[in-house]
């Protein structure tokens, strides 16, 4: 499905797919298995410009627009949602947002080395006790003089362990989503500290970690935006982080179809492939046109944005459905391979464990249809 793509976004999402085949493909089952993506995928990430796309060139970026985004977030997906993650977070959520709300001096200290892969960021709003709740987070940033101190801690940061850069967010005022500010805190600074979390069901090869800041030192400069418009910040960078995640969700699905395909011709039984089962190829059908559907909830974010319309509504529509959808195409794929798909040689089953989150974060599903009703009926289900 093609529709107006220009002769550069063939070229790009070609770019896109031939690196995931070279450099993910041939490794993320060994990734998955050790729980650590190599750190050298940074660099090679950095180096064919992934961790700038949509940074403008003056701040060492690719340029670029967000459809190119979720073209190449699509291809990420389909390779590895570990992979797909480091960009998401470092590029979607952090370098994106400073672009949009930092100061001149934020931009030049910071896009640079984020958009080459010498630094990574993560994006730290969740907290041991607020997922959802994000409005009532207690880390705490007290004035003292011309800095801040910042007391508290996160938790499910990706990137949390290899960061350079952590987007903290922070009570500086009143309780409620207006007492809350942003702050860029080197993650070197003395008194951030970061755990390492393993064991997950997915996205094993994802460094994730729980940040803990204890008397945390930055000065006034760090504040990213206003003082009190934090929470405004986190949801504009959650909208656009929703897209990335239904475009990467679209590249699983699409994996997870391509691979049932694939199997499903080679595979025989009572004598001819499993192609040629009826219900073989109604699951098959079912894959392709979710998943193409998927796609052009997440395009219609892509445009909006591009034309700097309102994505809010479109961007919980597109990840309720990607998201969801890629559990439902990987359980499918499961369903195809039959018991080869319950073993780690083939991957499958490693696109259902890591399908699976994809309804948690960055807003849950429930959470998006909140978010939608909102919109469709003007009332807010959260107060």
């Amino acid at each position: 499905m093609d529709l107006s793509l220009t002769p550069e976004q063939h070229t790009l999402r070609a770019t896109a797919r031939d690196f995931v085949d070279a450099e993910i493909v041939p490794n993320r089952q060994e990734w998955d298995r050790v729980e650590s993506v190599d750190r050298g995928i940074v660099d090679k990430l950095g180096t064919v410009g992934f961790l700038g796309l949509t940074v403008p060139e003056r701040y060492g970026g690719a340029g670029g627009n967000h459809l190119d985004y979720c073209l190449m977030m699509e291809e990420l997906g389909r390779g590895d949602s570990s992979v797909r993650g480091i960009v998401s977070v470092s590029l979607g959520l952090v370098a994106k947002t400073i672009l949009t709300f930092g100061s001149e001096q934020q931009k030049q200290r910071w896009l640079p080395p984020l958009c080459s892969g010498t630094s990574l960021a993560c994006f730290g709003l969740t907290e041991p006790e607020t997922g959802s709740d994000a409005a009532n987070l207690h880390t705490k940033a007290d004035r003292d003089g011309n800095d801040w101190v910042i007391n508290g801690s996160k938790m499910f940061i990706t990137n949390g362990t290899w960061a350079d850069l952590a987007l903290v967010f922070a009570r500086t005022g009143e309780p409620g989503p207006r007492g809350i500010s942003a702050f860029l805190v080197p993650t070197d600074t003395p008194g951030f500290g970061h755990t390492e979390i393993t064991g997950k069901l997915g996205l094993r090869g994802q460094s994730t970690g729980e940040l803990t800041l204890d008397a945390v030192r930055v000065p006034d400069d760090a504040m990213l935006g206003a003082e009190g418009t934090g929470f405004k910040i986190a949801m504009a960078a959650l909208d656009k982080g929703r897209m990335s995640v239904a475009a990467g969700c679209v590249g699983l699905a699409r994996g997870a179809l391509e691979e049932s395909v694939r199997y499903a011709g080679e595979r025989n039984q009572f004598g001819r492939p499993i192609a040629s089962f009826q219900l073989v190829q109604e699951m098959l059908a079912d894959m392709a046109v979710a998943t193409d559907a998927a796609r052009l909830l997440v395009w219609r974010v892509a445009d909006l944005a591009d034309r700097s319309e309102p994505i809010g509504t479109e961007a919980s529509m597109a990840k309720l459905h990607a998201t969801e959808n890629a559990v439902n195409a990987a359980n499918q794929a499961i369903q195809v391979f039959g018991g080869y798909g319950y073993i780690d040689e083939y991957p499958v089953g490693k696109y259902l464990r890591d399908a699976r989150v994809m309804t948690l974060y960055e807003g849950t599903s429930q959470v998006q249809k909140l978010l939608i009703g909102r919109a469709l009926t003007g009332v807010n289900a959260f107060t």
